[in-house]
């Protein structure tokens, strides 16, 4: 196991098309629509952490795998004092190996800190393993760590978006950590005053 080297996650390459802007898409949900059967994705939830002329960057929010936090931990040589039972997360296909942490507490994290970013108030994203040291050895209230995460090139989701595969949501911080993952699908659209039954297949950015 390693956690992400900085700046290593997104390919410089030519800039996407300008369909949905920048500050569109960063930090916010993606909701999988229901034609969109790929297993990796289907009825997943995805957290954009960064959009850009690089790529996108996101992770999947409500699919937990059945290893421990704590045996990660161990794995790397740190020391976790969080809940023994606490599952890691599978944040998506690329790069597996690769370790990421949201919470909603930098507190205790140094406040010049340049492997965390602010996504919005009250919750905050990192990938070193300075990062995980510090939370592990003091865990916010609110923690999820992933293996994984969610890539697309240059125009990718912009394209995936025109073909109707996503509904685009705005963030909703109590929803990353206060949905159970097995319902957090509905929950999110339902805050979008959505019944999820009436979704149907449609082309165009949502």
């Amino acid at each position: 196991m390693r956690l992400s080297e900085k700046g290593s996650v997104l390919r410089r390459s030519a800039c996407y098309p300008p369909r949905v802007s920048e500050s569109e898409l960063s930090s916010s949900f993606l909701i999988a629509m229901p034609q969109l059967q790929d297993p990796n994705f289907r009825r997943s939830v995805v957290l954009l952490v960064q959009h850009g002329d690089d790529g996108t960057f996101g992770l999947v929010l409500n699919r937990p795998v059945e290893l421990k936090v704590l045996n990660l931990c161990a794995s790397l040589d740190v020391s976790w004092q969080g809940d023994p039972d606490e599952n890691i997360h599978w944040g998506g296909p690329v790069q597996p190996t690769t370790g990421w942490a949201l919470f909603d507490d930098a507190l205790s994290l140094s406040s010049d800190d340049e492997d965390v970013t602010a996504l919005s108030d009250g919750l905050y994203f990192g990938g070193s393993l300075s990062v995980l040291r510090s939370v592990a050895e003091t865990p916010p209230v609110h923690l999820r760590l992933f293996l994984g995460y969610a890539g697309w090139g240059p125009g990718q989701l912009e394209r995936e978006l025109s073909e109707g595969a996503w509904l685009l949501a705005p963030l909703k911080c109590d929803l990353v950590f206060g949905a159970p993952p097995e319902s957090m699908w509905e929950n999110v659209v339902r805050h979008l005053g959505v019944d999820p039954a009436t979704l149907v297949a449609t082309r165009g950015v949502h």
